[in-house]
């Protein structure tokens, strides 16, 4: 963690909604006039597409657990590093991955693959992170090494959906993607349950906020499920983890339709979802950029 250089994360699996969290975060800095570093955690997976699905198949034939959630799948090390770095002096090195031909031709690369590491952009004011392992903390049993992203992150956000809802997201965001077919994504879910589990499910135990939607609609069958319920269609729970920090009679003033729940959670409408998240954040954003501007000064 840095006064001086700032570092916020959004984490979560693939379609659980960080980029809705993201593009929340991205009208905040434009409002504050706020440039950010933005990091895609994608960018730091240790093989690119084919390598991995040769990886996965590998693992799977052997009877063994390997996705893109495992530490095994990332280059956490470095996505560490970039963390350490940029706290001490506002630099590091990052790179992208190209999801679909959209992204391959905007990064200049193909789909599936990697771009070249390079240097975030110099005198940005917070980093910004979007991937899988934002609150990732572990240490080995093996050997003395451990992984301490979590310990480097000044505001950490977990986006979790409950599950059925989550899968149904993730079956239309991956087909509307990539057009791969809906039993493949099926598949895909099945096989890295274990270990998001294991590794995603813990970094919601460290984070400042955890933001889930809740359907009001039926998912009890999300592989049939037609449409992902839109946002009148559900709710959103927003835990967050320090109440003291907020002023909650003013956020559910400004807020239509806020409730509180408990002494540390929200309920908001889905529609409202964006200025929730805006709305609790901006304050702490605040806070952190003064406390920045006041150690430089």
């Amino acid at each position: 963690m840095s006064k001086q250089h700032p570092i916020i994360a959004v984490t979560g699996s693939s379609g659980a909604g960080t980029t809705t969290v993201r593009r929340a975060f991205a009208d905040l800095f434009r409002r504050l006039q706020i440039q950010p570093a933005w990091v895609q955690g994608d960018g730091f997976l240790r093989h690119e597409r084919t390598a991995m699905s040769a990886k996965i198949n590998a693992a799977t034939t052997q009877g063994k657990r390997f996705s893109h959630f495992h530490p095994d799948a990332n280059l956490l090390d470095k996505l560490e590093t970039l963390f350490l770095e940029y706290g001490q002096s506002g630099s590091g090195k990052t790179r992208n991955y190209a999801h679909d031909d959209n992204e391959a031709a905007r990064f200049g690369t193909q789909p599936g693959k990697f771009t070249p590491w390079q240097a975030l952009p110099a005198n940005t004011d917070v980093l910004f992170y979007e991937g899988h392992h934002g609150g990732f903390s572990q240490s080995s049993r093996k050997t003395s090494k451990s992984i301490q992203i979590a310990e480097q992150v000044d505001l950490l956000l977990g986006v979790t959906p409950s599950v059925n809802l989550e899968w149904i997201q993730k079956i239309h965001h991956d087909c509307d993607r990539s057009g791969c077919g809906e039993q493949l994504v099926i598949e895909t879910i099945l096989h890295r349950m274990p270990d998001y589990v294991d590794y995603i499910v813990p970094q919601f135990a460290r984070t400042h906020i955890n933001v889930q939607r809740v359907p009001l609609v039926d998912t009890s069958h999300p592989f049939v499920a037609r449409d992902v319920p839109g946002a009148d269609e559900s709710i959103v729970v927003i835990h967050l983890r320090d109440p003291q920090h907020f002023d909650f009679p003013k956020l559910l003033k400004k807020i239509d339709g806020a409730q509180m729940t408990r002494r540390n959670t929200m309920l908001v409408p889905g529609g409202k979802m964006t200025l929730a998240i805006e709305m609790i954040c901006t304050p702490l954003i605040a806070k952190m950029i003064a406390a920045r501007d006041m150690v430089a000064g």
